[in-house]
């Protein structure tokens, strides 16, 4: 039984380097002023930040269904029997659902997993599948195995300027006028869903620090039974400039100097509603 993994940029594979591991990714489509362009195709990080600079309209949405389609006949016409489709979490957007009406038609060949992860949380499921792929379990069996484990994770990000989640919804004008005023960055969280918002914190070294304080009290208690070599802990952001990126690596690793820390760029879907120069932060359960 040949199985095929199949994610998309929202997991912070690249396409190309999820070809180099046998992963097939999905590119996220990403719109600038009512131009789409498709991440790591024809829009880089660099060109969305520049974008995001001039305060241009930027969005996102969903891949068509022609996408999807074409990509899942293409895979099982080259060989595949099955498909294990892992999209971003069904609370954050309608393309898991859409993804699992369109599997209906493939007679089970397509399994669409909705174990409410993204970015390196929904990246580190995509390597546990490949793992269970190598020990021989079906698409079904991947499914069932990713979504039993769907909320081994946690996520915290904090957004250095609120225009992009203004202009989403996520908050309103007023209050995003008054917090720029004093300076208050939100800290918001996602326990396995939807973005909450967590805490509300002055200054973005705060609020950094906040986030490393989330992070050791849910280790201390939601995953105090996990082995220390079996809890990942990762960063991610949208800094422009490597050398803050790597900062804001090395501050979580000087907090956790018992684990191997490493730093992902968010997808630019992500981007496109937390802005620049936002930081995350997030421990993962992994069962490799």
């Amino acid at each position: 039984m040949q199985v095929a993994i199949l994610t998309d940029t929202n997991s912070g594979i690249p396409v190309s380097a999820g070809s180099a591991l046998g992963i097939h990714v999905i590119p996220m489509p990403v719109i600038i002023e009512d131009q789409s362009y498709l991440e790591g195709v024809d829009i880089t990080h660099a060109q969305l930040y520049d974008a995001m600079r001039q305060h241009k309209n930027v969005s996102t949405s969903q891949p068509s269904p022609g996408v999807l389609l074409d990509t899942w006949n293409r895979l099982l016409k080259s060989g595949y029997d099955q498909i294990v489709y892992i999209p971003m979490s069904s609370g954050l957007s309608t393309s898991c659902s859409t993804a699992s009406q369109l599997a209906l038609d493939f007679h089970g060949n397509v399994q669409v997993v909705d174990n409410h992860r993204i970015s390196v949380t929904l990246m580190e499921s995509v390597y546990d599948a490949r793992q269970y792929v190598a020990q021989g379990a079906s698409a079904k069996e991947i499914r069932e195995k990713l979504e039993a484990q769907a909320y081994e994770c946690s996520i915290y990000i904090t957004v250095n300027s609120l225009e992009y989640l203004k202009k989403g919804g996520r908050i309103t004008p007023s209050a995003a006028a008054l917090a720029t005023v004093i300076n208050i960055k939100p800290v918001l969280t996602i326990q396995g869903d939807k973005l909450d918002s967590y805490a509300k914190v002055r200054g973005m070294k705060q609020s950094e620090k906040k986030m490393i304080e989330a992070l050791k009290q849910d280790i201390k208690t939601r995953f105090l039974d996990v082995p220390p070599q079996k809890l990942q802990i990762a960063t991610a952001g949208t800094f422009e400039h490597e050398e803050d990126a790597e900062n804001w690596r090395q501050t979580v690793q000087n907090a956790f100097p018992d684990s191997e820390v490493y730093y992902r760029p968010l997808s630019c879907s992500i981007a496109c509603h937390v802005g620049v120069d936002s930081a995350g932060i997030g421990c993962i359960r992994i069962r490799r």
